[in-house]
């Protein structure tokens, strides 16, 4: 893991504590909607690395949240 991958795990899992509380369908939804709406290509691309490369460190919700997002979008999770 290099310190940029940190950096976005760190933010990625930040969010998923946000939602936590929430009923799982939700969190997930709620912390893919920010990653798709706030997040710039660069630091998606980063994360969809990270994840194709096993996703270590990932909060679970995080995991579900980005497996949504690659289920929906195949190419961007492609092109990390």
């Amino acid at each position: 893991m290099t310190l940029d991958d940190n950096r976005l795990i760190s933010m990625a899992n930040q969010i998923a504590d946000f939602f936590k509380s929430y009923p799982e369908g939700e969190a997930v939804e709620g912390i893919a909607t920010h990653i798709q709406k706030f997040w710039d290509p660069r630091m998606r691309r980063g994360i969809f690395a990270h994840l194709n490369k096993g996703g270590a460190g990932l909060h679970p919700l995080t995991l579900k949240a980005l497996q949504q997002l690659a289920a929906k979008q195949p190419d961007l999770a492609k092109s990390a």
